[in-house]
């Protein structure tokens, strides 16, 4: 039952690395799972059957969410955005009282964690402005490996960081557009190089994270939760009082209900 849970856990995770707007760091925290992770990544050969255990599942299911899944998932977005949009609206406002319960483990809560919270809130609000302005490329380019390996690189902070998107980093860079179809066709010779930046950013970036974690335990947590709100405002389409109205608050009850189980 949790190989398949987990398994699940990782196809969304996987959608997050596609879909723009969605931060697979956020998608983890979400699920609880982001201080394993991390912790099962950074110490894999201190005790290889149990990580792998743990990690096993949820790498193949974000291996099917990108490979197999990528096409799917993202003509539910763009097929039916109100629901979709409103279930991940869910998903993250049921996950913040965990979080914060979570942040609050190590020491008890402070007014001025507050601030760390709101300036991560902030600037997790300006990406998704910045985001909101910004255009797929129009056609797919050449790009020579050591650029396509920085963009790996770059992109691993979208994948690690809650609340950054990696699709963001990827449009600013003018790749994004080669990097969807990239994935849908298989082509190696881009996904290759962008996998090698990607694997060496995520180990530096892993490190850092954790190192904030293990110092900074509460203050990290109240700015991933900050971010974590902050990326509700790229998914947010509006409501209406209508049958579409009704339908987004269905969605967004649906999300929490979701949350409640993951948790």
């Amino acid at each position: 039952m949790n190989f398949f849970k987990d398994f699940f856990k990782g196809i969304a995770i996987g959608a997050g690395a596609i879909l723009p707007g969605i931060s697979s760091g956020v998608l983890c925290v979400i699920f609880g799972i982001y201080e394993t992770l991390l912790n099962c990544a950074l110490n894999f050969f201190k005790n290889i059957k149990y990580n792998f255990k743990i990690l096993f599942p949820i790498a193949l299911g974000c291996f099917c969410g990108i490979l197999l899944f990528g096409n799917i998932l993202k003509y539910i977005f763009y097929a039916y955005p109100l629901q979709t949009k409103f279930v991940f609206i869910g998903l993250i406002l049921g996950s913040i009282p965990e979080l914060i319960k979570k942040a609050c483990t190590k020491q008890t809560f402070k007014k001025q964690y507050l601030i760390y919270l709101t300036l991560s809130f902030l600037v997790g609000v300006s990406l998704v402005l910045l985001e909101n302005h910004l255009n797929f490329a129009s056609s797919v380019k050449e790009y020579s490996y050591p650029f396509i390996i920085l963009c790996g690189f770059l992109m691993s902070a979208g994948v690690i960081i809650p609340g950054i998107s990696s699709t963001l980093i990827l449009m600013l860079l003018g790749i994004y557009d080669a990097y969807l179809v990239s994935v849908a066709s298989l082509y190696l010779p881009l996904l290759i190089p962008l996998a090698i930046g990607l694997g060496i950013g995520s180990i530096i970036c892993m490190k850092l994270i954790k190192f904030l974690l293990d110092n900074f335990h509460t203050q990290t947590f109240f700015c991933i939760i900050g971010f974590t709100i902050g990326s509700i405002f790229v998914l947010y389409p509006g409501i209406s009082f209508n049958i579409d109205g009704i339908i987004g608050i269905l969605s967004l009850i649906l999300g929490l209900c979701i949350s409640c189980l993951f948790e």
